[in-house]
């Protein structure tokens, strides 16, 4: 690799001689503007509005330009003669835990590598005491024309540079996040939960670049004269209204589906945040309830109950027979209820009679044997 910059790292009063090489590379397919008419290449040239004519890039400085458009010179001179200790040094300034930087002050990464065999043990030394300390350094540097922040940690045997912004670089998400109030059901969040632990995790080493792939593909078939085959990829619906748990429900089965998984524990558990969504629609403003999506199965019906409720609908009929039947007696005028008691007390005794005549014949049987 060809280093982009050499200096020396300042540890305390421990200096090492180190370069920069870039540690990423961009594998993008860059085009050429043309003419359509004729194919012809279109160019950009660095003329001089003075003469009119181009100018070499050896013949090119820099210069400010002011707010009345005057051009005010600056030489490599003058940059050279300012006065900062990190013109070409990296100046460690502390070293912190790597969560104390907020990622959205990340920028490019490099790999430092030693200038020289003077460099290895103290480049050694730094990067095993980064090691144990399980930290990253902060430096400051000066590159292409300003004064940077960076931070060093280590990867594998080398010590890398990840260029910071400085904290106010970064903008405040002020007015970012929708304005709309918006009310998360415990339901919604559980589907949510249960999606992602479908989806799991992933190697970064098995996710490809699609789009990159499919224009090498168009560009090698225009080049070898044959005619793209490949079909237009589908194009992203544009904003609805959609049912959120239906949409994340669909989202579990069909995750479930990419990894080779049964969707029926993904059935089972949208039917059951569902049944959740729906006890809280219907209780707007009662006390929200989190149910557990995992190994849930609806509960078989019970039987016992419906065996009581049948009992106690025979004890009811009985019941209302029984005061009907007393109802009706109460309704009879009152001879015939007289009426019919005498002729059931005559019954009763007829048969008192009957029965004391059998015992007398049986006594007068025994005593005759």
């Amino acid at each position: 690799m060809r280093s982009i910059w050499n200096g020396n790292i300042s540890f305390g009063l421990v200096s090492i001689p180190i370069k920069i090489y870039p540690a990423t590379e961009d594998h993008s397919i860059s085009f050429r503007q043309i003419h359509t008419r004729d194919n012809g290449r279109i160019r950009y040239r660095k003329v001089c509005e003075l003469e009119d004519k181009p100018v070499e890039s050896g013949e090119i400085g820099r210069a400010y330009e002011d707010a009345d458009g005057a051009l005010v010179p600056i030489t490599e001179e003058d940059l050279a003669a300012l006065p900062l200790p990190t013109t070409h040094t990296l100046e460690i300034e502390a070293f912190i835990s790597a969560s104390e930087i907020d990622p959205l002050q990340m920028g490019d990464a490099y790999y430092l590598g030693t200038s020289g065999a003077a460099g290895a043990k103290p480049y050694t030394l730094l990067r095993e005491a980064l090691k144990r300390s399980e930290k990253v350094a902060i430096a400051k540097y000066a590159h292409r024309g300003r004064e940077r922040l960076g931070m060093l940690r280590v990867v594998g045997d080398t010590i890398a540079l990840h260029r910071l912004l400085w904290p106010d670089e970064v903008r405040e998400p002020a007015g970012v996040a929708p304005k709309e109030k918006v009310t998360v059901k415990p339901a919604e969040l559980d589907l949510a939960d249960t999606l992602m632990e479908t989806l799991g995790e992933v190697d970064l080493n098995d996710l490809r670049d699609e789009y990159h792939e499919a224009l090498e593909e168009l560009v090698a078939a225009k080049m070898s004269g044959a005619t793209p085959t490949a079909e237009p990829g589908e194009r992203p619906a544009g904003a609805q209204v959609v049912d959120l748990m239906a949409a994340l429900k669909e989202s579990v089965r069909s995750a479930k589906e990419a990894r080779g998984e049964e969707a029926g524990e993904a059935g089972e558990a949208g039917e059951a945040a569902g049944e959740g969504g729906a006890e809280e629609a219907g209780a707007e403003e009662g006390e929200a309830t989190v149910h557990e999506l995992r190994g849930r199965k609806k509960a078989p019906a019970k039987k016992a109950p419906a065996k009581k409720a049948a009992t106690k609908k025979t004890t009811a009929a009985g019941k209302k027979t029984a005061a009907k039947g007393a109802k009706a007696a109460e309704k009879e005028p009152a001879g015939k209820r007289q009426a019919g008691a005498k002729k059931a007390a005559a019954k009763k005794s007829a048969a008192k009679k009957t029965t004391a005549k059998k015992q007398t014949g049986k006594r007068g049987t025994r005593t005759a044997s």
